[in-house]
């Protein structure tokens, strides 16, 4: 475990650097426009800065991979196998490393293949950092999306046969038609408005306990149990996997700019109440509740964002980056949590829930 806890704190590290980096340029921005001599020249340095042609192709392909954003990746497969860990006290590195590259892969699947479909609906038209854009081939991306798509499901099959547990790539499945029929042709249910739901389904209850049943299973031990302690931290996982996803559409919601930051508002409210109800329930060892609760300031840091810019569109981009952060540090102190409970040998008895 000591690996993945390593891992976790070189991605979170990546994570800061990132948003460092967008938070600087819009600063620089900033400045500039404030530079300007009069209103009419404040507007035009403001479309100037804010336009993609000027931004170096270096700096549109960094965007366009969007590093922080495979945090909902790392997180559901790193608490999952902490859960493990705190149950069977195993974890096998090789395996958690085949399903993270499976992860990383499907992730990308679902970038390339978003921004084919805006392609086609015309919302990426002017979007400069579009991989269709980058890269002038529609049919290219969507083909390697695909690809990626298959082989990153091979190496989640591979997985669930090596583990023999067939009910995690049942999950696992449910979690990938999940993505699926959130953007792709007939279904786009993100047009429908309910992305977030299927944000938290698939990488909240369907991706962390899957994740738990691999990472717990072998061959001379496929009953594992799915316990009050993994759906627990699956809810936790999927509500701050979700609030990024809201938050990087924040200026398309339909509720209102004003409306999305109550929503934002409630949302990190909902999160930390439904962590002290576990911690109450006592699903959740007392260490993950204490080490969960310390992020409390991150959660506050992106309430406060969104209030006082929700009607800046140069500046609410930035929200999903505050979001990303509290993801991956409520998910790290998740998994801090549960490797103490392990350590520390406390009594704490997961609750059975499904056998």
């Amino acid at each position: 475990m000591g690996v993945s806890m390593a891992y976790v704190r070189s991605f979170a590290g990546i994570v800061f650097q990132t948003c460092r980096r967008e938070l600087e340029f819009k600063q620089q921005c900033h400045h500039a426009l404030f530079r300007s001599k009069d209103k009419a020249d404040f507007s035009s340095s403001m479309h100037h800065q804010a336009n993609e042609e000027d931004v170096s192709r270096a700096t549109l392909i960094w965007r366009a991979i969007k590093l922080p954003i495979y945090s909902v990746a790392l997180v559901p497969l790193t608490v999952g196998s902490a859960a493990a860990y705190l149950q069977t006290g195993m974890f096998s590195a090789r395996r958690y490393f085949v399903l993270l590259i499976s992860s990383v892969l499907i992730i990308t699947w679902l970038n390339l293949s978003n921004d084919v479909y805006d392609f086609d609906t015309g919302a990426d038209k002017n979007k400069t950092e579009s991989v269709v854009n980058l890269v002038g081939s529609r049919t290219g991306t969507l083909v390697a999306a695909y690809l990626l798509l298959v082989l990153g499901f091979v190496g989640l099959t591979w997985a669930s046969v090596e583990a023999g547990n067939l009910r995690a790539i049942m999950l696992l499945t449910c979690a990938v038609i999940c993505g699926y029929i959130y953007q792709c042709p007939p279904f786009r249910l993100s047009y429908q408005g309910l992305g977030e739901p299927l944000c938290f389904a698939a990488f909240g209850p369907f991706a962390t306990t899957a994740f738990y049943l691999l990472l717990g299973s072998t061959r001379e031990n496929l009953c594992l149990s799915i316990t009050a302690t993994v759906l627990s931290a699956s809810l936790l996982v999927g509500l701050t996997t979700s609030l990024i996803l809201f938050c990087s559409h924040f200026h398309q919601v339909r509720l209102g700019t004003e409306r999305g930051s109550v929503v934002v508002k409630w949302a990190v409210m909902t999160l930390y109440s439904l962590l002290f109800a576990i911690g109450l329930s006592r699903a959740l060892p007392l260490s993950c509740i204490f080490l969960c609760a310390m992020t409390s300031p991150i959660g506050k840091l992106v309430v406060s964002y969104v209030e006082e810019n929700h009607k800046d569109k140069g500046k609410i981009f930035m929200a999903k980056y505050y979001c990303v952060r509290l993801h991956a540090l409520f998910g790290a102190a998740l998994v801090a949590g549960l490797i103490t409970a392990r350590i520390l040998v406390t009594k704490h008895i997961p609750k059975l829930v499904f056998q």
